[in-house]
């Protein structure tokens, strides 16, 4: 699979003239979604659901699909009948060519004076695993990770216990919009020092084999 980084939380995998994009939201490029024969959509929260483009990469190509939990696809699926398919965790379907196992059921606590909303991890043909925002350990070896590195619900040393507990062969680096560069040499030197994995960071718009 060629992944390819856009900004924040939000990945393209490309293979055999096939396009999946997970988590197009508000902190990823307006045209994140375009071109998408496949999305998948870990939560509500904006920077990883924008209803605006995702209605709009529909729109665009009828033969596109979304498959995300009850919480997003009930605002979708009256649109798009048929399209819209509503997932949880122990779920398996095939997209737009790509096996995904659905995996995990809440997002992470932010603060405990704040309810738990729905969140689901994908992962896609057994080898390319985006949690969303939480940090689930699939049932399942994990080749490449896709890391949330910095959010309101984590900390460094669960970032790099995470790492540590799912074994990846590598961790790239997501939801990392709120991450300034003073501040990466220190997660470079802890989560790659710590993680005991190999840990790569892709700048928007690069790419990588998988």
């Amino acid at each position: 699979m060629k992944l390819t980084k856009k900004s924040h939380a939000c990945i393209r995998l490309e293979k055999n003239g096939q396009t999946l994009v997970l988590d197009p939201g508000g902190f990823s490029e307006e045209d994140a979604a375009a071109g998408a024969d496949a999305i998948l959509v870990t939560h509500e929260h904006a920077d990883h659901f924008d209803e605006g483009r995702l209605r709009a990469a529909l729109d665009a190509n009828p033969a596109a699909e979304l498959w995300t939990l009850a919480a997003v696809a009930e605002q979708l699926s009256a649109a798009f009948p048929g399209r819209v398919h509503t997932v949880g965790h122990g779920d398996t379907f095939t997209a737009a060519g790509f096996d995904v196992q659905v995996h995990g059921e809440l997002h992470a606590v932010i603060h405990p004076d704040i309810p738990r909303i729905t969140n689901v991890g994908f992962l896609v043909d057994g080898a390319v695993f985006h949690p969303g925002d939480a940090l689930t350990v699939p049932d399942h070896p994990v080749d490449t990770l896709l890391l949330p590195v910095m959010a309101p619900w984590s900390k460094l040393s669960e970032v790099v216990d995470y790492v540590r507990e799912v074994k990846p062969q590598r961790a790239y680096d997501i939801h990392d919009a709120l991450l300034t560069d003073l501040a990466r040499p220190i997660y470079d030197r802890l989560v790659g020092g710590l993680g005991g994995s190999e840990h790569l960071r892709l700048t928007p718009g690069a790419s990588a084999e998988v």
